[in-house]
């Protein structure tokens, strides 16, 4: 892959066209990290207005560390996957008690963070201090895996997309990378005929190479009847209110199935999502 002849054409084609979302607004750290956080695996257009109340209440570590992970899980209900809110007030505190509150500059320092992996770590450097840092999400691993029509390992993409990062582009690289995965390079039915990069991506008719690459998004189980839906149910419930034990597997929808209530119950409180205080379940 001729490296300028893959950037410059999709760099021409993507920065008149990114999408402007709130946190592309700004180099704050803390609010990069955010929205990193609350975009994984949720579609943009629920996490906006999630993010900007977010911002508004804890507009810094110390603001959200302080804070009772009730109030973060009451704000951040609808937007699931509780645990990435937990993992973030987490995060909060050992900012606070590691870094003087501050969301620390170092690759190592990020990656030490509870729940910060190595997608979310790079992406605090690049668009928050615009390093030369190639951040590899779920996008990005789908057109570089289709670009060199070969599944990718996790290490190998994240090589190739440290190979072919503009050095001193690295924040409208990385965003018009991935908007061009989730508009145009999706996963299926990708609208080819219009590829900017056409010319260059070895990918055809053939198999897909993204579906056998790591880090690639892959088919999602059912959701309806899920244990995901059934813990989701309770989650929003106890957003609302206390929930009697009693009533669990009634607010999960699992009236017939008492046993598998129980089960995801203590799953939430393994996660430290949910805590049992005599009758009553209640948020911590």
């Amino acid at each position: 892959m001729d490296h300028p002849d893959f950037t410059e054409p999709l760099l021409a084609w993507g920065v008149p066209r990114l999408r402007d979302l709130p946190w592309r607004n700004t180099r704050d750290r803390w609010s990069v990290l955010v929205s990193e956080v609350m975009a994984q695996q949720t579609q943009v257009s629920r996490v906006v207005p999630k993010y900007a109340a977010f911002m508004q209440r804890f507009p810094t570590p110390v603001a959200c560390a302080e804070a009772p992970l009730a109030d973060l899980l009451t704000l951040w209900s609808g937007l699931g996957y509780p645990r990435r809110c937990k993992h973030l007030h987490d995060a909060a505190r050992a900012i606070m008690q590691l870094h003087d509150g501050q969301v620390p500059d170092s690759l190592d320092a990020l990656l030490a963070l509870p729940g910060i992996g190595p997608y979310t770590a790079r992406a605090v450097l690049a668009f928050a201090d615009e390093r030369d840092v190639a951040v590899v999400d779920t996008n990005v691993a789908r057109v570089l895996s289709r670009v060199v029509n070969a599944p990718l390992t996790a290490r190998a993409s994240q090589e190739l997309a440290d190979r072919v990062l503009p050095e001193g582009q690295a924040w409208e690289w990385n965003q018009v990378l991935m908007d061009f995965g989730a508009r145009v390079c999706v996963a299926r039915n990708p609208n080819c005929n219009e590829c900017p990069i056409r010319r260059h991506c070895a990918w055809n008719a053939g198999p897909d190479p993204a579906h056998a690459s790591a880090l690639t998004s892959k088919p999602q189980p059912r959701f309806e009847g899920s244990d995901r839906q059934a813990r989701g149910l309770l989650m929003k419930a106890l957003a609302e209110r206390g929930v009697r034990r009693v009533d669990v597997a009634r607010v999960m929808k699992l009236s017939d199935d008492s046993k598998r209530a129980t089960r995801l119950l203590q799953s939430l409180v393994r996660d430290g999502l949910v805590e049992i205080r005599g009758d009553w379940c209640r948020l911590p």
